[in-house]
């Protein structure tokens, strides 16, 4: 997640200095999204310019939709850490750095099929950034929401996650339906 941003980003700056904004702008494909803590005071400035935007929090290292949280307030970032649920106990210590996250701006008002939030999975092999040299996989899935999307409770994970392990514990989850489709 981290080192996919960088790349875009450092992608982003060299088209700039080569061939322009126009060229760069194509390259805006994805949200405004930070690395923290090391890009923290950039987030916080972009935070503040835009006041009661959502944002989603994402830990570098885990999968399965561990760690994920959206939030509207910056004081909601440091409530998480200090209980964050998903850290080991031998990873609490004081000294040790802090764990690093994507951030970035929420797409409050995605493409939805059915009502339902989803993402396309495709595997590409990115073998150079500059030129960008991409290698597409014929297959991949799409995963969707169990529940119909809705911007009034951020905190329900079964509306703005479409993690499978996510998924499956929804109370009202279908394991003969699923929420995961092949694509060829």
């Amino acid at each position: 997640k981290n080192l996919m941003v960088r790349n875009l980003k450092r992608l982003r700056k060299q088209l700039e200095k080569q061939h322009g904004k126009e060229e760069a702008a194509k390259c805006d494909f994805f949200p405004t999204t930070y690395e923290v803590p090391s890009e923290y005071h950039l987030f916080v400035e972009e935070f503040r310019r835009h006041p009661g935007c959502t944002w989603i929090m994402k830990p570098t290292n885990k999968s399965q939709g561990k760690g994920i949280f959206l939030f509207r307030k910056l004081n909601q970032i440091t409530e998480w850490k200090k209980e964050d649920p998903y850290r080991r106990e031998e990873d609490k210590s004081e000294r040790e750095a802090p764990e690093v996250y994507i951030v970035s701006r929420y797409i409050e008002n995605p493409y939805l099929i059915g009502g339902k939030k989803f993402d396309i999975r495709v595997y590409v092999l990115v073998t150079s950034y500059m030129p960008l040299k991409a290698w597409l996989n014929r297959s991949g899935f799409a995963r969707f929401s169990n529940t119909r999307f809705v911007m009034n409770d951020i905190g329900d994970s079964y509306v703005h996650l479409t993690n499978v392990a996510v998924q499956k514990t929804a109370p009202d989850y279908d394991p003969d339906k699923g929420c995961k489709w092949g694509l060829q």
